[in-house]
């Protein structure tokens, strides 16, 4: 067996056609299927049900492609290392982040990070914190920009900064600072189920524990920030908000903003890769571009503050 029956497996089972497949891989038809015909004789394994229109995989076919998507994604990776090590960084380069983060924190740094970089195919995506680690684990991503800490032994931890939390109420002007324990919640509106900021905010507020009021006959779970302050702001309502997500805020905005009085609530950003993750100087550069763009722009703390653990 060879690296190029691994790759011609992979292109039939993408696009469920072999000729499809065999135009993908700059190769005819009849060469495609007859390596792959070989390498089912070799593990004594059929992989396809060449009979069905389109193809399909057979039952023991789908778990040996899901070993082959690891191994080809290692092999990229050795590629890439080689070339890392000889001053060569391109290839391709796969991140997601929270989506508590990324409106706010890529374009800090993103398109003058990948400018440092013309060779490198940049992907970033959108994911749930379980989903980046599972897409971490299986290798379908290069790192993950979340809030840490987390407990995964095969998952690698660099933090990057601790990113404060404010209080908006939309019905008054802020305060100075407010104290959690002196929250008004009747009317407070939060992330819906899956974000692990609706979480850390529950835990904050001890909401588990009391039963809220709201002056809404209804209750929204917003999908986003964006869609959440959105709403906030139309109903007059109150919710808390990382601190990034104030940068760029009109001034009306910012007069419905409180600080938090110690102990400042506050969450961990990281940046997390698989253990045996190799492009170690795009991460060390990419470390040090986010540190230099975010940390001035955040307020000094006199005080470590409360710090919020991501589930």
């Amino acid at each position: 067996m060879n690296i190029q029956q691994f790759q011609y497996v992979l292109a039939v089972a993408e696009n469920r056609h072999f000729e499809t497949a065999a135009e993908k891989c700059f190769v005819t038809q009849s060469t495609l299927s007859t390596m792959i015909s070989k390498l089912e004789e070799e593990l004594g394994i059929r992989i396809f049900d060449r009979k069905k229109k389109p193809v399909e995989m057979t039952a023991e076919g789908l778990l040996l492609i899901e070993r082959l998507k690891i191994i080809n994604n290692e092999i990229e990776k050795l590629q890439e290392l080689a070339g890392e090590i000889k001053g060569d960084v391109k290839g391709n380069l796969r991140m997601a982040v929270l989506p508590t983060i990324a409106p706010f924190l890529l374009p800090l740094f993103l398109q003058n990070f990948a400018a440092r970089f013309p060779n490198l195919n940049i992907v970033v995506e959108e994911h749930t914190t379980a989903e980046i680690i599972r897409r971490i684990k299986s290798r379908e991503l290069d790192m993950g920009i979340i809030s840490i800490p987390i407990t995964e032994p095969d998952l690698v931890e660099h933090k990057l900064y601790d990113e404060p939390f404010v209080f908006y109420n939309a019905s008054s002007s802020g305060n100075s600072q407010v104290a959690v324990k002196k929250l008004d919640m009747s009317n407070l509106c939060l992330l819906e189920e899956g974000h692990c900021m609706r979480t850390q905010i529950i835990k904050l507020c001890d909401l588990h524990k009391k039963r809220i009021h709201h002056n809404l006959n209804f209750e929204y779970k917003a999908g986003s920030i964006d869609s959440l302050l959105r709403f906030v702001k139309v109903n007059k309502a109150t919710t808390l908000l990382p601190y990034l997500a104030t940068i760029g805020m009109s001034q009306t905005e910012m007069s419905h903003i409180s600080q938090f009085a110690d102990p400042v609530p506050m969450r961990s950003i990281g940046i997390v890769v698989h253990r045996h993750f190799v492009k170690k100087k795009i991460l060390d550069i990419l470390k040090k571009d986010i540190a230099e763009r975010v940390i001035p722009i955040l307020p000094e703390s006199k005080s470590k503050g409360k710090k919020l653990n991501p589930v």
